[in-house]
């Protein structure tokens, strides 16, 4: 293996601060660092929500802080095909994707990978709050060691190839600590907002943004004793577990479903594609809102087969404590998971993701949840 001073190291700069301090920690060790910014949305680019100008001209001035050459590339048409299009689908079908999950798969760490290598890199890098240990000659991918910003869960889909290519120079640091050596060194995004918007995308509003992609027919809004409470705009303008924005405050005059007060708020528990319905209930702890299995299917396993049926432990969505579970493989990369206890809003769409301890192991999509039997 040659010395970090002969690796060249190709980063993801993104105008953000963690890509900014990883890319400084990497020089500083020492390895020949090339920024790279990701141009991955056209569409109402110049729009307040997705100003990529901005986020080019803060990489490219951390770039000169920093001293180092920075490009800029154009994913989009990548970017479209790869991860807006699946996005689309799975809302039309009325499930909840999770676009960063596949974002990270085909952009970050294919398209990306791709142009890197053809810049001679060794590696590449991101600001990703993650760690890659290799053991044996195969490589596992670890939580970051602050837990309120591991990002694990959106890199689960990483194959041995990726991880065997990349570095993740944040992984053992906090945030408070990247945010400390940025301001330290006088970075010009030291202060900058973390970025939460889809990936790539930007923070918007999210169903004025859906409905200019997606076809709605609005429909009865019910509740768990078949009562029309009101009405929705579209299916796939809703996710489960959703509370505000449902249009149905002051229905008091209803009565009180079971399990929940007069005033006790209201959760969207399930989708009725056949008839077009959202039912929803009442009570955060409403039972149609807690599920003790799960079915998920397009696994992806980092070391690339699936772990041994046993006990293990699993997120069902990102900010969510590892839940312990029971793993069971299936057929054609499917899985089962069986809950200790009940996770509350399980939706499909989204990754089920498998730890053992800090390793993650990989994940899939959720088909369906339920009850264990």
């Amino acid at each position: 293996m040659s010395s970090p001073r002969t690796q060249r190291v190709v980063v993801g700069l993104s105008g953000g601060v963690d890509s900014a301090v990883a890319a400084w920690l990497l020089k500083q060790q020492g390895y020949d660092v090339v920024g790279l910014f990701m141009k991955n949305w056209e569409d109402d680019d110049d729009s307040e929500y997705c100003s990529s100008r901005q986020d080019w001209l803060d990489a490219a001035s951390v770039a000169d802080v920093i001293g180092i050459d920075v490009e800029h590339v154009n994913f989009a048409a990548e970017y479209k095909d790869r991860v807006f299009a699946e996005f689309l689908r799975e809302y039309a079908a009325g499930r909840t994707p999770n676009p960063d999950v596949l974002c990270n798969a085909e952009i970050k760490f294919k398209a990306f990978l791709d142009h890197a290598l053809r810049l001679g890199a060794e590696k590449i890098a991101t600001g990703h709050y993650a760690r890659v240990r290799e053991a044996g000659g195969r490589f596992e991918l670890l939580k970051g060691v602050d837990p309120a910003k591991d990002q694990s869960y959106f890199l689960h889909r990483l194959t041995q190839a990726q991880l065997a290519r990349t570095l993740f120079p944040l992984g053992g640091l906090t945030k408070v600590e990247v945010r400390r050596i940025a301001a330290e060194i006088g970075l010009p995004n030291a202060a900058k907002k973390d970025s939460t918007g889809i990936c790539f995308i930007g923070e918007r509003p999210f169903r004025e943004f859906l409905n200019r992609y997606l076809s709605h027919a609005p429909g009865d809004i019910v509740d768990d004793r078949g009562r029309t409470l009101g009405r929705h705009v579209g299916l796939s303008f809703y996710t489960l577990g959703q509370r505000q924005g449902l249009g149905i405050g002051g229905v008091k005059e209803r009565g009180a479903p079971r399990g929940g007060g007069a005033h006790a708020p209201w959760f969207v528990a399930r989708k009725d594609l056949e008839r077009n319905r959202l039912v929803v209930v009442q009570g955060h702890d409403h039972p149609w809102l807690l599920s003790t299995a799960l079915e998920a299917t397009d696994a992806s396993w980092v070391a690339g087969v699936p772990p041994a049926p046993g006990r293990y432990a699993a997120k069902t969505r990102y900010r969510q404590a590892d839940a312990a579970c029971a793993f069971t493989p299936g057929g054609a990369s499917a899985f089962t998971l069986r809950f200790d206890a009940a996770q509350w809003a399980v939706t499909p769409g989204q990754s089920a993701v498998l730890y053992d301890g800090d390793v993650c192991l990989g994940g899939g999509v959720i088909e369906r949840a339920g009850d264990a039997r």
